[in-house]
């Protein structure tokens, strides 16, 4: 984030975004407020005007004409109702503006988050994505509130000052001699809040990301016993916001009375002054009441600067901190290739290359086809680049070097939301939403409740989803909670499904399931992947491409070829009982999990 120099300047900077986006808004509101600002001046030449032709000769003779009473009551009220209207076309103005703006700048973020690939997104707490959406969203269009009044009490000022000038020079410029004071405390406030708005920003963000952690692994917490550590780390972020917001408080607090009472001094010397000048006939009664209340209107116009200057702290820094989203670079480019066959698709990964780090590749040259229909297991030993390989399949993340094409397609080649219509991929780790079995499966597609129990019953899931209560229509509770770990693995298994892919990616997606039904799965996946009637080798999916990334050794012996990774790179290739005949390595990788429980047996 560029850091800058003058935070009056770059609040205004902040504003003027808003006003080229929304000219007509801010010209109808602007436009309310000087008519407010100018009838509010008037008000006080009609107060003068009363004083000189009705106040002072009733004193005088004891007596007021009808036709003055009426002309005072007159403008009095016209000047009421006038005033009334640009009120209100003020106050709407600024909150649909203040609101659109805060609507399009969410809209835009979201957007942001979406077209920014998963590297990003891991680089960037979940915390502080929630508070660039929504708080620093809405401290950054903060002052559009009070933008229409102080334009508009700007034009009040300047009609009120000339008017002061016109009718007492003297008393004006004694009067006028608050602004000096307000521009100086306004620097003053500028100078000792801006830090502290900028930290508390930061800390809002970083208490959103303590309470989703705590949230998000509620579990963990509660099993192993640490709510009272959580509690803790969640209070200390908690109590530096609190300070940090009190100490910002208590500048604020001193800020809004210095604006009041300077104008109200300013006031109190011009009439002292007055009642000397009128003593010695050197000005009238009626200038002196119309200087004196010109200056306490001057005084609004002057608190209302105060607010709008008083939000540029933290305007700049939350519109800095949703700008560093915007123009965060890395989103994903298209093209406009489309996906035309049926049946399997045809995997090929072409001297492909990775890393996180320019010094740490996870993938290095890493090369192999798969021919539609086939079933191939990508076996390797933790950090052997497996998980990194499938979020390249489906195009999470883009490799440095080499290229994933599908038919012959470059990933890159395809246009948006292209690949999603042919390759699904199942992560170890399902995510259930809190909703209805059905929703969850469809994800609000209209998928026939035909389809999604054929995706269910090739996913074994459709026995325990007909006894929960409702079936298709039961809740799954946040997350899944209502389900085992297996069960929700097998729901997410019949979400891709029900979208019959040309190519499944499982990335130990039955990690959770017991090897039986495991084997099940597996079994009829080889013989209908889309959602078929698995039972009677119903669906078009039997040739559809399986790629699985497996440990167990009844899951690999069910492939048709088995790629061994190791440090990132194809090690080896070939059929199951091949790779066991002739590496150690693999042998010794994939008997790993049965040779600790003989060992125990014994």
């Amino acid at each position: 984030m560029p850091r800058r120099t003058s935070t009056t300047r770059d609040g205004f900077a902040v504003l003027a975004v808003a006003i080229r986006r929304e000219p007509w808004i801010f010209t109808v509101s602007t436009i309310g407020s000087v008519l407010f600002g100018a009838l509010t001046v008037a008000d006080a030449w009609v107060l003068g005007w009363s004083t000189q032709h009705a106040v002072l000769p009733a004193f005088d003779t004891g007596e007021v004409s009808a036709g003055v009473l009426w002309a005072v009551l007159g403008l009095f009220v016209g000047v009421a109702i006038l005033r009334a209207v640009g009120i209100v076309a003020r106050r709407l103005g600024a909150g649909v503006m203040q609101y659109r703006m805060q609507a399009h700048y969410r809209r835009a973020v979201t957007r942001q988050y979406l077209t920014l690939p998963m590297e990003w997104h891991q680089k960037h707490p979940t915390g502080e994505l929630l508070s660039n959406a929504n708080s620093d969203v809405e401290a950054a269009w903060g002052p559009i509130a009070p933008l229409p009044m102080a334009v508009g009490t700007v034009v009040m000022m300047v009609i009120a000052v000339v008017q002061m000038l016109l009718a007492d020079l003297v008393l004006a410029m004694v009067g006028l001699l608050v602004f000096p004071a307000v521009i100086v405390a306004n620097l003053a406030y500028q100078r000792a809040a801006s830090p502290l708005m900028t930290r508390a920003q930061q800390l809002r963000a970083e208490l959103s990301e303590v309470a989703h952690e705590s949230f998000d692994g509620a579990m963990v917490v509660k099993t192993l016993g640490r709510e009272s550590e959580e509690t803790e780390r969640f209070a200390a972020k908690a109590h530096e916001l609190r300070d940090v917001s009190i100490r910002a408080g208590r500048i604020r607090a001193a800020f809004d009375p210095t604006l009041t009472a300077l104008p109200n001094v300013g006031v109190l010397v011009v009439l002292a002054l007055g009642v000397y000048r009128v003593l010695h006939g050197q000005s009238d009664p009626g200038n002196v009441i119309t200087i004196a209340y010109l200056l306490t209107i001057v005084s609004f116009p002057i608190r209302s600067l105060g607010w709008l200057l008083g939000e540029f702290p933290r305007s700049v820094v939350g519109f800095d901190r949703v700008t560093a989203v915007l123009q965060a670079t890395g989103e994903m480019q298209y093209g406009a290739s489309r996906l035309e066959g049926t049946g399997g698709a045809l995997l090929e990964v072409d001297h492909l290359a990775y890393a996180h780090e320019p010094d740490g590749r996870l993938l290095d040259d890493v090369t192999f086809t798969v021919t539609p229909g086939r079933t191939v297991a990508l076996v390797g030993a933790t950090a052997s680049g497996k998980s990194t390989l499938t979020s390249l399949m489906t195009r999470l993340v883009d490799p440095d070097a080499g290229a994933i094409r599908v038919d012959g397609t470059d990933l890159r080649d395809l246009a948006k939301g292209e690949l999603a219509r042919s390759v699904a991929v199942v992560p170890q780790a399902a995510f259930l939403f809190d909703d209805t079995v059905r929703d969850n499966i469809t994800l609000g597609a209209d998928v026939p409740d035909e389809e999604v129990w054929a995706a269910l019953r090739t996913a074994q899931a459709d026995g325990f989803v007909a006894a929960l209560p409702g079936a298709l229509d039961a809740r799954l509770g946040e997350r899944g909670t209502s389900l085992s770990g297996g069960q929700r693995q097998r729901i997410s298994l019949a979400r891709a499904l029900v979208r019959k892919p040309r190519l499944l990616i499982l990335d130990d997606a039955t990690s959770a399931v017991d090897p039986e039904v495991e084997a099940r799965i597996l079994g009829a996946l080889r013989g209908g992947v889309g959602g078929g009637n698995v039972d009677d080798g119903g669906g078009d999916g039997g040739d559809s491409t399986l790629v699985v990334v497996a440990y167990r050794k009844a899951t690999i012996g069910l492939a048709d070829e088995v790629i061994h990774l190791a440090d990132g790179e194809v090690v080896d290739r070939g059929s199951h009982v091949e790779l066991l005949d002739r590496s150690p390595a693999y042998a010794d990788l994939v008997n790993a999990y049965e040779q600790q429980p003989a060992g125990e047996a014994e």
